[in-house]
């Protein structure tokens, strides 16, 4: 993914592409993938567990993102440091748009009520416009730079009544649910620490040095293929994964402890993300749970809309509950 803004100096007469650096998003892929499988798992039914509310999980995907996001600039400085090539960039910009676009688009047909708005790609295409500003400048003003973004969410928060007008920043004090949300802050403190290190790479000579290692062996070049193919990769292997899961559901009886504890947990994460407090969050849908217990609503992997109409009534119902047991206190 993030080779797609990335020319390194392998047209440049004595230099070449650092394989080190493409296998380095092989892994970071191939932990992606790792991440999507579990989390397909999860959404059908298959593991007991939350990948998405999971505090482990979550963790691991900041690690995935935040490994992309840093390669993507090392990758910028990799390929504009003798000059700003214009028509490379406008080129792979416009890969990685169409791409965000396009997962946009399927995921609001396939999750209309967790589409990814402003996922990885999305970011990465922000980020790489903005990022371009400091390629040029001092390493020590991008490294100020980048703990200001970390921390700018922790400092500012703004209504999310304004809707994706402000959820993609990722100072909104609440935003609409997504299967993938990386807002551009605080990650664009990653892309620019990414950049602070390719200069430093730059400056001292340690790409050259970096260049100089050659991949070998089936392994050695399969990791290297896939590094340079990440974006492609990106987009098919969760469908692929999804697919296949999804049949799968189809033959697998389900597991209805792991149906119930996914419905939980993504209940309480949607309700956090809107602005829930976490105490209410987890006694709401515990209580939601609870309801829809007396009914077969768990050994179905497939809800229908009379499905979604009893866990509506189920909702609106515990929320009257839970406000009378304030009331009364």
């Amino acid at each position: 993914m993030a080779e797609a803004m990335d020319r390194t100096a392998a047209e440049q007469g004595k230099s070449r592409r650092i394989d080190l650096l493409d296998i380095a998003r092989a892994f970071a892929i191939l932990a992606m993938a790792s991440y999507h499988f579990a989390w397909d798992l999860s959404y059908f039914g298959f593991i007991n567990v939350n990948v998405a509310s999971e505090p482990a999980w979550h963790h691991y995907a900041q690690a995935i993102a935040s490994s992309f996001l840093i390669l993507v600039g090392i990758s910028l400085v990799l390929a504009h440091r003798r000059g700003f090539r214009l028509r490379p960039f406008l080129i792979r910009f416009g890969q990685i748009a169409l791409s965000a676009a396009a997962i946009t688009l399927v995921t609001y047909f396939v999750f209309p009520d967790a589409f990814i708005y402003f996922g990885i790609l999305h970011n990465i295409a922000v980020a790489s416009v903005l990022g371009l500003a400091f390629v040029r400048l001092p390493v020590a003003l991008t490294v100020i730079a980048a703990a200001i973004a970390l921390a700018l969410p922790l400092a500012v928060s703004v209504p999310g009544d304004a809707g994706f007008a402000v959820w993609w920043t990722g100072l909104a004090n609440w935003v609409r649910p997504a299967n993938d949300f990386v807002p551009l802050f605080p990650w664009f403190g990653a892309v620019l620490g990414g950049i602070a290190l390719g200069r430093i790479m730059v400056d001292r000579g340690w790409t050259q040095h970096l260049a100089a290692f050659v991949a070998k062996g089936r392994l050695g070049r399969g990791l290297v293929f896939a590094g340079r193919h990440s974006l492609i990769i990106y987009l098919i292997h969760q469908p692929l994964l999804f697919g296949l899961t999804d049949l799968a559901a189809m033959v697998i009886p389900p597991n209805e402890a792991a149906q119930r504890s996914a419905f939980v947990g993504s209940c309480v994460t949607s309700c956090k993300d809107m602005g829930g407090e976490a105490a209410f969050c987890e006694a709401h849908c515990g209580c939601v749970a609870g309801k829809l217990d007396s009914t077969d609503y768990w050994t179905k992997r497939f809800v229908s809309k009379e499905d979604q109409e009893v866990v509506a009534q189920s909702s609106a119902s515990c929320a009257l509950e839970l406000q009378g047991d304030v009331e009364s206190q």
